[in-house]
C-alpha cells in the first residue's frame, strides 16, 4: 500500500533534480530502521557515482523519522559540486585523502559507518594505484574504526564468470577472478577480513552487480547504443542491475547484518537480465531500431542475491519502469556522467 513516503512512481522523470529526488526517497522500511542508528553516520568515499544520493537518502529519513542523526560524508572531493549539493541538503562533508592514515586518523568518532572507496577505471594503464587505493584505504579505515560497525561497498567482479543457466554466482563460491581489478577487489575484502578477525569489528561486505540511474548504468549504456546507432554487443549477453535509490537503501539497512569475521552479501537484481531482450524493448521505447553483433556466451558475471533478499526483501524497483525512464531519458537528452560500465568487458581489463 502507497504511503506519503512512498508515492507512485511517475511515468518519465524530467530533470536531475526529479531524478535526485527519486534517488533519495526513503521508503517506511528505511525510516523504521534509520532510527535505531547512532549518530554520526559516517559515509568514507561519499564524493562518488552513489555517495551523494546514499547520504541524501540517510538524511532524509532520519528527517522522515524525527531522528536528529548527523549525517558525514567524506571524500577528496575533488569535485566541488557534490559537496555543495550535499551541505545544501543537511549532510556534513569532510574532505580528506584516505591513502594518508594521519588524514584517517583525524576523522571523528562514529559507531556505524559506510565505506564507498574504490577504484575500478583506469586500473590497465595504472594498476599501483588501483591496488593502493582498494588495500590501503581499508586498511586505514580499518585501523581507525576498528570499534565501529561497518558496511563495506565491494563488487561482483571478485567472482569469476558463470554459466547463465545457474542462478549466478553465491557468496560460497571461490574467488578467482581476471584482472588486476577484479583481484585488487579481492585483496580489499581480505583486509576487511584480516582487520576484523584482528580486532572483532563487525563487518558486512556487499557485493554489488551494477547498480543503476539515468545517468549512467547498463541500461544507460545500451540505450546509448541504440540512440547513436551503434551495434548492441551480445557476447556478455546476460546482466544483474539493480536501481540506485534501491541498492543505497539496502546498503544502509544492511548495518545490523555486519559481524566478526565478516559477513558477504550479493546486492543486486534477483533477476537476469538479456541483453538481446533489454535492446529489443528500449529500442521500442526509444522508437530506434537495433543492431546486434556478436552471438551470446553461455557464462557472464552473475550474482544470486538469494542471500540478501531473504534478509531484506527484493529491491522494489520493476524493471520496465526503468526501462522506461531510460529511454526517456536518453530521448530527451538528458545529461550523461559520460562512465560507461563496460559491462562487456570479459578479461578483466578496465
Amino acid at each position: 500500500m502507497e504511503t506519503a513516503l512512498t508515492p507512485a512512481l511517475p511515468e518519465t522523470v524530467g530533470s536531475e533534480a526529479a531524478l535526485d529526488h527519486l534517488l533519495a526517497r526513503p521508503r517506511p522500511a528505511l525510516v523504521a530502521f534509520i532510527r535505531t542508528v547512532s549518530s554520526p553516520l559516517i559515509i568514507l568515499g561519499a564524493g562518488g557515482k552513489m555517495g551523494p544520493t546514499l547520504a541524501a537518502l540517510a538524511r532524509r529519513a532520519a528527517e522522515a523519522a524525527g531522528h536528529k542523526l548527523e549525517v558525514i560524508a567524506v571524500s577528496r572531493f575533488s569535485n566541488a559540486n557534490a559537496r555543495r549539493w550535499l551541505e545544501e541538503r543537511g549532510v556534513k562533508t569532510i574532505t580528506a585523502d584516505l591513502l594518508r592514515s594521519d588524514e584517517a586518523r583525524r576523522l571523528p568518532d562514529a559507531e556505524n559507518l559506510i565505506f564507498m572507496v574504490g577504484l575500478k577505471f583506469g586500473t590497465s594503464e595504472s594498476p599501483a594505484l588501483t591496488w593502493a587505493i582498494n588495500t590501503l584505504v581499508p586498511a586505514h579505515a580499518m585501523q581507525r574504526y576498528a570499534r565501529s560497525r561497518i558496511t563495506a561497498l565491494s563488487t561482483g567482479n571478485v567472482y569469476p564468470l558463470t554459466p547463465v543457466k545457474s542462478a549466478g554466482s553465491d557468496e560460497s563460491d571461490s574467488l578467482t577472478p581476471h584482472g588486476e581489478y577484479s583481484n585488487a577487489t579481492v585483496g580489499r575484502e581480505r583486509i576487511f577480513e584480516f582487520y576484523s578477525r584482528q580486532d572483532g569489528t563487525p563487518v558486512v561486505l556487499l557485493r554489488l552487480f551494477y547498480a543503476t540511474e539515468l545517468r549512467y548504468g547498463v541500461l544507460r549504456d545500451i540505450a546509448d547504443r541504440i540512440w547513436t546507432n551503434q551495434p548492441v554487443d551480445l557476447t556478455s549477453g546476460h546482466f544483474n542491475c539493480i536501481w540506485q535509490g534501491d541498492a543505497n537503501e539496502m546498503i544502509l539497512r544492511s548495518l545490523p547484518l555486519a559481524a566478526s569475521p565478516p559477513t558477504a552479501f550479493n546486492l543486486t537484481s534477483p533477476e537476469i537480465f538479456s541483453v538481446r531482450s533489454v535492446a529489443e524493448r528500449l529500442g521500442k521505447l526509444l522508437d530506434r531500431p537495433v543492431r546486434f553483433a556478436g552471438v551470446e556466451s553461455d557464462n557472464a558475471l552473475l550474482g544470486n542475491t538469494t542471500r540478501l533478499c531473504s534478509r531484506l526483501g527484493a529491491p522494489p524497483m520493476p524493471s520496465d519502469t526503468m526501462l522506461r525512464w531510460t529511454a526517456h531519458w536518453v530521448r530527451t537528452g538528458g545529461h550523461s556522467l559520460g562512465k560507461p560500465t563496460h559491462f562487456d568487458v570479459r578479461d578483466g581489463r578496465y
